[in-house]
């Protein structure tokens, strides 16, 4: 692409901030250190986790970029930034989060494939740009098109990074065609992130943002957006992303079998944030500081000082919910939480219920081993 390109080696990364935990040098994979994960609602980019296939593609110069959509329609169309950007601007809250998150915790039980994440491959943020519905319809495709309309059903989004699972080729996923073209779905294509532009790490210049859904299908990097009959056939909607049951392994596995993961289940992590999937409201946060055998309810909140209430109008939709307690603990113990969300879809109790080989989707109550003393969840 004129203006952006892919690094054949990794000798032209971005500075990353000393803090991180690497999980993988090469493509760059790291995560915040939980307490600064946790220290305010908003994640500043430099402590967002970093979810790399590739060398991260670098800008040559910004006023040759721009992407093209094509494919299943009448009118494709190269959009340079400044068709994107004279569209109405919106501020979507939104928590991205890797499917693999707390894969870890996974691996415990049973060896698992994948990037060995600890539980703050997760973050919350402010997106700003253009909506998705709004730049298809500068292509012929009006708001809330219905997937059962002739034509195409799907729309991919292609980057310019190249990943060794696609064979040197781009990574790609796609999204269906109503989530696409639905303003109340919030699908951006941004360019800021907490007020300032994106950068490399991120998707600088131009990068999609799905509220609600496994971060694997925020593409970064975008170089083209294509209307198809069918989901992408992409290895990481095919041959990845996609949850089985424990009895599931290397050997009889058939990947034909499921379809691509998309909304990411209701998860907490003990020490401080809740988050379901497909704009679902967290309805109570619940905290056991005996193993499980009683529950106390954490308050709630996303603005300081606010009480948080589950899909009230107030409330951003997408974002993760913080919650807080004070606890006396008097003994060594085993705390525990556990979330349950506005449609009442509770955490599986025990990581082995829903263990599978790609270690994805592990939202099983988190358990934390404390020594007595004073805490502060």
């Amino acid at each position: 692409m004129p203006g952006l390109r892919a690094p054949s080696d990794y000798s032209g990364e971005p500075p990353r901030h000393p803090c991180l935990r690497i999980n993988s040098k090469e493509p760059f994979n790291a995560e915040p250190p939980r307490s600064l994960l946790i220290s305010s609602y908003l994640t500043p980019a430099d402590f967002f986790y970093k979810r790399n296939h590739g060398p991260v593609p670098i800008i040559d110069n910004i006023e040759r970029y721009f992407i093209s959509i094509s494919a299943l329609i009448e009118k494709p169309r190269q959009l340079w930034m400044k068709d994107i950007r004279i569209l109405p601007k919106y501020n979507v809250a939104a928590t991205l989060q890797c499917a693999g998150n707390r894969r870890t915790a996974m691996s415990k039980n049973k060896v698992v494939k994948g990037v060995g994440w600890g539980v703050s491959a997760i973050g919350n943020a402010v997106w700003s740009g253009a909506k998705l519905a709004d730049v298809l319809e500068l292509v012929g495709i009006p708001k809330l098109t219905s997937i059962t309309q002739p034509g195409g059903k799907h729309v991919e989004f292609v980057s310019i990074d190249k990943c060794k699972e696609e064979n040197g080729g781009p990574y790609k996923v796609s999204i269906p065609l109503d989530q696409a073209t639905n303003p109340d779905a919030d699908v951006l294509l941004a360019y800021e992130m907490n007020g300032e532009p994106l950068n490399r790490d991120h998707g600088y210049p131009l990068r999609v943002v799905v509220p609600g859904v496994i971060g694997a299908r925020s593409v970064k990097w975008l170089d083209s957006i294509n209307i198809i009959a069918e989901e992408s056939q992409g290895f990481f909607m095919q041959k990845d992303y996609k949850m089985f049951p424990p009895s599931v392994n290397w050997e009889n596995i058939n990947w034909a079998t499921r379809r691509p993961q998309m909304d990411f289940p209701v998860q907490v992590k003990i020490s401080g944030y809740a988050v379901a999937g497909g704009g679902r409201g967290i309805e109570t946060v619940d905290v056991s500081v005996d193993g499980g055998r009683t529950w106390l309810e954490a308050s709630r909140f996303q603005k300081s000082g606010i009480p948080y209430v589950a899909d009230d109008a107030n409330s951003d939709k997408w974002a993760w919910v913080l919650f807080e307690i004070t606890v006396d603990i008097l003994h060594s113990t085993e705390i525990i939480a556990k979330a349950v969300d506005s449609a009442a879809n509770v955490q599986p109790q025990q990581v082995e219920d829903i263990w599978n080989l790609r270690g994805i989707l592990n939202t099983s109550w988190h358990r934390v081993h404390v020594q007595a003393g004073h805490s502060n969840m």
